[in-house]
């Protein structure tokens, strides 16, 4: 079964450290869901996984892939 994975945990840490809280703030989502999001529990929308990516100011590829 293909499974959407992420380095979101890594790259809050690279990011000096930024927290959950922090990052839902800018991606306009809740702690929660970066929490589910990190531990593999939920995918995210399309929408949500490129404000990730923005945040960060990565390539859609480097913060989320796709295994099959």
């Amino acid at each position: 079964m293909a499974q959407i994975t992420n380095t979101i945990r890594r790259l809050r840490f690279d990011a000096g450290e930024m927290t959950q809280k922090d990052l839902a703030a800018r991606a306009g989502v809740t702690r929660q869901t970066i929490n589910a999001l990190e531990a593999g529990k939920y995918s995210p929308t399309l929408d949500l996984a490129f404000r990730i990516a923005r945040v960060f100011g990565k390539p859609l590829e480097e913060v989320f892939q796709y295994d099959d």
